[in-house]
């Protein structure tokens, strides 16, 4: 069965997103802890991040990069904290977070709540700046 992030990187379930490759997939997470918060993930659907292949996940790692430096220039941040947590949906994933101290990035932190609109216009500065 399909997990719910194959379906968004196919097309079945909407999402606000940012960028792609032949490999790999970065949407807003519609639950953000801070605005800009993304998720990259590879269109390779792995339970979990480590049984990926080296080339993979380092390539992975890079695209990462590139969509990172895309959220510092669109969001006002310091940093873009990277948080590997694997469990609340078997795909592989990362978050990619703006913080400025490292409590953002406490996941049992009150989500930012935004409305659709807010959402897109978040995803095309940052597909901009990608």
């Amino acid at each position: 069965m399909a997990t719910i992030f194959s379906k968004i990187v196919n097309g079945e379930i909407p999402c606000y997103k940012i960028a792609e490759d032949e490999r790999y997939f970065a949407f807003l997470d519609i639950n953000p802890l801070q605005q800009g918060h993304t998720l990259v993930i590879p269109k390779q659907e792995t339970d979990y991040l480590f049984d990926l292949e080296d080339d993979h996940l380092a390539d992975m790692m890079i695209f990462a990069k590139k969509v990172a430096k895309a959220i510092q220039k669109a969001i006002s941040c310091k940093r873009v904290g990277l948080v590997v947590l694997g469990l609340e949906v078997p795909h592989a994933h990362i978050h990619l977070v703006p913080i400025n101290n490292e409590s953002d990035v406490d996941f049992s932190n009150p989500r930012v709540k935004l409305s659709g609109k807010e959402m897109e216009a978040i995803a095309d500065k940052i597909r901009k700046a990608f």
